[in-house]
Parts: C-alpha cells; structure tokens; sequence
C-alpha cells in the first residue's frame, strides 16, 4: 500500500435515465472535469445510477402482495406492495418488527428491504428502484468499457448503503467488484513485533465504498462517482467473496 489515498468526486453526471450507456457518461464527466484516469484507479459507482440505467425502476400499481407481503406488511406496517418486492428479491426473511424488514437477499448480504429504495428515484410515491440484478457483472461491464473508452486498467466498486447490527448509522459497502481484491487474507503476515496474523481479513472492497461514500452521500449531493487512486492491491475479486457464510453467522 502507498501511504496516501486520493479520493475525488467526479461532477457533472446528469439524472440517470433506463438505457443510459453509463460508461460513456462517465468518460464524459471525467473528460469535462480535466480528470485522466491512470492504471490502478478505481471507480466508486454508486448502486442507484446502475439500478437506474439497467431499467430496475418499479411501478407498485403493477404488483399485487401475496399472503405472505400482507402478512408481514400487518407486522412491519410498511407498503404490502414494497413487501412482496421485498420478498421477491430475497432468499430469507431475518427479522420483521414495526418499521423494520430485514433480509437475505438473493444475493448473499443480510439487508434492510432488500435495498429497495425511493430516495433520488424520480417519479411518484408509486415508484421504487431495485438493487441492480446481477452487481459484480455491472462492474465487469463498467470496468471492461471504461478501460476501452480511456485506456487505463482500473477498478470498479458498485457501492450501497447499509446498516450495522449493533451500531447506528450507514455505511458504504461493495455490492459489486471488478479488478481488485474484494477482501484480502492477511492471516500469516507479520504484525509490528513479528507475531502472525491468525484471524485478519480485510474487507478491501467494504473498505473503498466507505471511503468513497464520505464524498458521494446519500441526500442531494449529485455526485454518485468517486476517483479512488493511490490504491495498489491487485486481484480480481467478486463482491460474493465479502458475503459471510451462513454456518459461520452468529448474528442471526
């Protein structure tokens, strides 16, 4: 690792629109702003603008709750119509109180409502936004026509907000990976006195987001792209990597 990190929000992106060609925004967006992508960078590409260019907006007047959304809907007092698109996108539900619907998703991470969400989403209360379907292909798709549009070999983060058992507030985690470590395995490596390392693995990717979630927020900022550079682990790695096994879960 460098001992500095640059970490810039890159401006200009317009409202992202179902069909969007993303990667040539985002090229463009560098361009205006006098930015060169260099081998090694990773770009921070928050969740919602995917969601929005691959069409993952939903109209709730199109979906009829089953039994089940009605029921939890009963208990959690949510919108029987976001429940059962909860339930669609999951594999499990964790905990459903008044408020609160938490899940696996069909995607391996523990969440609230499947990160299903409508803040900066255009459109009625009706309309929702679904997390992109397949994360860590979006990022290999960004990652390979980026390279091609400025012909540096970089990174891509598809980054989300969740929350933490036990701790108030959001964090920025990877939802998708292209190009770099998801984690890194340090068991085995020497800390300061010598000793090895027995249990440390880094969430790299987790990690990235965070940082990045610092400049792109989750409110008005308009800034849903992050440069990352200073960054030198290499790999390729999966967002399912960070995913943790359920027979090693004690959360739930």
């Amino acid at each position: 690792m460098t001992n500095s990190l640059h970490i810039t929000a890159i401006p200009g992106l317009p409202i992202i629109q179902p069909g969007d060609d993303l990667p040539v925004l985002i090229a463009g967006a560098l361009t205006a702003a006098d930015l060169t992508l260099q081998d090694a960078d990773v770009l921070v590409v928050t969740s919602k603008i995917v969601s929005k260019a691959e069409g993952r907006r939903v109209d709730l007047r199109t979906i009829t709750p089953g039994d089940e959304a009605l029921r939890l809907a009963e208990i959690t007092r949510k919108d029987a119509r976001v429940v059962e698109l909860v339930l669609r996108e999951s594999v499990e539900v964790s905990r459903a109180r008044p408020g609160v619907l938490i899940v696996r998703h069909r995607l391996g991470f523990v969440s609230a409502n499947a990160g299903i969400d409508q803040s900066n989403v255009a459109g009625d209360e009706d309309t929702v936004l679904l997390l992109p379907s397949d994360p860590d292909a979006s990022a290999a798709a960004l990652r390979e026509r980026l390279s091609r549009l400025t012909g540096a070999h970089i990174g891509i983060v598809i980054s989300d907000s969740h929350g933490r058992a036990w701790r108030v507030g959001n964090l920025g985690v990877a939802i998708g990976v292209s190009g770099l470590p998801a984690v890194r395995d340090l068991r085995g490596q020497p800390d300061l006195f010598g000793r090895r390392l027995q249990i440390s693995i880094q969430g790299y990717a987790d990690m990235i987001a965070s940082a990045a979630g610092l400049l792109s927020g989750e409110a008005n900022e308009g800034l849903p792209v992050v440069l990352v550079r200073g960054l030198t682990a290499q790999g390729d790695g999966h967002a399912a990597d960070i995913n943790r096994a359920i027979e090693f879960d004690l959360y739930r």
